[in-house]
């Protein structure tokens, strides 16, 4: 995951070429982090814990 981010950086940064200061640069990565971060808060996940949590109260009822 952390080299998938490194090379999205690096290709984004390329695309640039020459930043006018160090915190458009910063900025530009900082952007960069955020939305891979939202990604990650919206991708869809392979768990789904609601379903684990259903299944255990449902085990625990039958086990009463």
């Amino acid at each position: 995951m952390l080299e998938r981010v490194n090379q999205e950086i690096k290709r984004r940064t390329h695309i640039v070429r020459v930043f006018p200061n160090a915190s458009s640069c910063l900025r530009l990565v900082r952007a960069l982090a955020v939305e891979i971060h939202e990604d990650w808060l919206e991708a869809n996940r392979y768990l789904n814990m609601i379903h684990l949590k259903e299944h255990r109260r449902e085990r625990l009822r039958k086990a009463a």
